[in-house]
């Protein structure tokens, strides 16, 4: 296997610098470049936001753990077009992998047109840079582009209805990649992940919120009857297989779902909760209204062509970023 520049754009993001470490232990080069202002430490520092103090820190130590591996960052804004290309131009990647975008469904529904700037505006650049060189493209898309799951289980093929702003503007970043593709003869890979949950995310997850309410006496608040089924997936698995599609040559092309590929009552997460926090209090409220019915995403496709596997269940994964998350909170508060 050669080592490859792999430019990672928004990718000091929760996905993106564990994905960072991922790359450069595995031999290869990332560059991230990312404006730290969605989601970030800009955005936290100015805006009025549950654990203020607590994500900071979260934030801080994503920038320490890049230095430490000696992961070059660039902070730059993704969607200032002239100065991208240059930038872009000078890192001169093999791979581009895209993970600009607001990564909350509640806050794209909530602010269109940030959500619009920072997806497609910033997912526009990109293609426009690698359409002449032909910069094999790796675009970060959602479960969210099948809106209600028609079956228990999807698979890639599955017809794409989202519900909301945030999916359907995912499923549109998809089209507009393949038309690169079909126009430019671009080279891409189009990944849908399910419900992440992991170490250092500060996207007010269903999985980060259960631990930050318990860990704070704080009762957890759950929307609907916690019967849902989602596809809860670690951080991990998912950043292994975005690695072997930048390693494999059977992932150009292809759309793959990345998930654990088996999903779990949100009532079973709350239950591995109970059992490190047993004193929990929990209260179930309305379901969200743009939230589809999901279930199982099909991982045989990613099996089949690049060797994907995931290896953590809610069982294993989410015990550890629940020591994890005890661990940093002990230090925090120290």
């Amino acid at each position: 296997m050669s080592s490859k520049r792999i430019l990672l754009v928004g990718g000091c993001g929760f996905i993106g610098h564990n994905l960072a470490i991922k790359l450069i232990n595995l031999g290869h080069k990332p560059f991230i470049v990312d404006s730290l202002s969605v989601n970030n430490l800009r955005s936290i520092e100015q805006e009025d936001v549950i654990n203020k103090k607590l994500y900071e820190g979260i934030l801080e130590n994503r920038l320490e753990l890049l230095k430490k591996n000696n992961i070059e960052l660039i902070i730059q804004d993704a969607r200032e077009y002239h100065e991208i290309s240059k930038l872009y131009s000078k890192i001169d990647p093999d791979i581009i992998i895209h993970l600009a975008a607001v990564s909350h469904a509640n806050k794209s529904n909530k602010d269109p047109h940030s959500t619009f700037d920072h997806s497609l505006r910033t997912l526009e650049n990109t293609l426009d840079f690698a359409k002449n060189p032909k910069t094999h493209v790796i675009y970060m898309s959602s479960s969210m582009v099948y809106g209600n799951f028609n079956s228990l289980d999807v698979d890639e093929g599955a017809i794409c209805k989202p519900i909301g702003i945030y999916g359907t503007l995912k499923l549109s970043g998809e089209l507009l990649i393949k038309s690169y593709n079909q126009v430019f003869d671009l080279p891409y890979t189009i990944i849908r992940p399910s419900a992440l949950y992991g170490e250092r995310c500060v996207s007010r997850r269903v999985g980060q919120i259960f631990i930050e309410n318990a860990i704070q006496g704080k009762e957890i608040t759950i929307n609907g009857d916690g019967e849902d089924k989602l596809d809860f997936t670690y951080i991990e698995d998912l950043v292994s297989g975005i690695a072997s599609c930048c390693e494999k040559k059977n992932a150009i092309n292809q759309t793959f779902n990345l998930t654990y590929g088996h999903s779990r009552k949100i009532n079973e997460l709350l239950n591995i909760l109970k059992s490190e926090f047993p004193n929990s209090k929990v209260n179930y409220s309305k379901k969200e209204k743009f939230m589809p019915e999901r279930g199982t995403l099909k991982t045989e496709k990613a099996k089949k062509l690049i060797n994907y596997k995931s290896n953590f269940s809610i069982e294993d994964g989410y015990i550890r970023y629940i020591n994890w998350y005890k661990s940093f909170w002990k230090k925090f508060n120290s």
